[in-house]
């Protein structure tokens, strides 16, 4: 996969990965991801050729100086190197943030959207919502305590245990933020992304008329299974895909999500779709 970089106007530098040949697949990250997320969760199809831009303070992508952060800044990045390659239409899809990041670009820029993937969404369509509330608690208690203290006061509250208990996955996750190397700076990310949303009302998923692919699983306080159900049951083209749980199995969770994107992506309609 050859790397490649886009200045933004705001002299923010954004990774480019891209690989495959084929008709353009926008893939996203989820918050605190990366390219290599993706490609742990994206299949090897033919046919398509699947781009990934980490998002400001993701991967190798520096954070720019605007502020505050926002699931919309993060897509229209997205769009302006697009349209600096040259790429009027295409696929979108992601991982959670990836997914919202994804739903935006579908309703705000409908007419270069060919189809839709949001693989366990983490937002519905408003913004804050309270299975973002660990993250933001995480971002707050960094902004506020040095690093050590943040980390202790965040295991020693009842979110913490909460999750503990009940998803051990999400708390691994969670946790990994606070040893980011620049885990101080990236706390405004994860406050203003906790806080933010998709910008796209009910009616307005409602009104679209894209083939979309929406993929949940269970044991997942982050990406709630009715979060995702919510979401494919409001787009009216939507093939929702329950898959293993990440917290219980992680080898069948991926192998079932590439197996469902591959099927999605290699339908009659997706092709139809992609060549119209």
């Amino acid at each position: 996969m050859a790397g490649s970089t886009y200045l933004t106007s705001d002299h923010a530098r954004l990774a480019i990965y891209d690989s495959g040949e084929g008709f353009p697949i926008l893939f996203q990250h989820g918050l605190g991801g990366d390219q290599a997320q993706v490609a742990q969760t994206f299949p090897d199809v033919s046919g398509f050729r699947r781009m990934t831009v980490e998002c400001r303070g993701h991967g190798a992508s520096s954070l720019g100086h605007i502020r505050p952060f926002s699931i919309r800044m993060f897509a229209e990045d997205v769009l302006a190197a697009f349209k600096d390659r040259g790429i009027d239409r295409l696929v979108v899809g992601g991982i959670s943030m990836g997914a919202a990041i994804a739903l935006h670009l579908a309703h705000h820029h409908a007419e270069r959207v060919a189809a839709l993937v949001l693989v366990r969404p983490a937002w519905t369509f408003a913004s804050a919502p309270v299975n973002m509330a660990p993250v933001r608690a995480i971002a707050a208690l960094i902004q506020r305590h040095p690093l050590g203290e943040a980390r202790q006061l965040f295991m020693a509250s009842e979110i913490a245990a909460g999750l503990k208990a009940n998803a051990p996955d999400n708390l691994a996750s969670l946790l990994g933020y606070f040893d980011r190397p620049d885990v101080v700076p990236f706390a405004s990310v994860l406050a203003d992304i906790a806080a933010d949303g998709p910008g796209v009302s009910q009616a307005a998923a409602a009104a679209l008329t894209i083939p979309t692919l929406v993929i949940g699983n269970r044991q997942d306080a982050i990406h709630p299974l009715v979060s995702a159900k919510t979401v494919a049951e409001t787009i009216p083209d939507a093939t929702f895909v329950e898959v293993a749980a990440k917290a219980a199995d992680k080898v069948q969770h991926f192998a079932e999500t590439q197996h469902a994107l591959s099927r999605f992506l290699a339908s009659k309609k997706i092709r139809s779709s992609v060549t119209s």
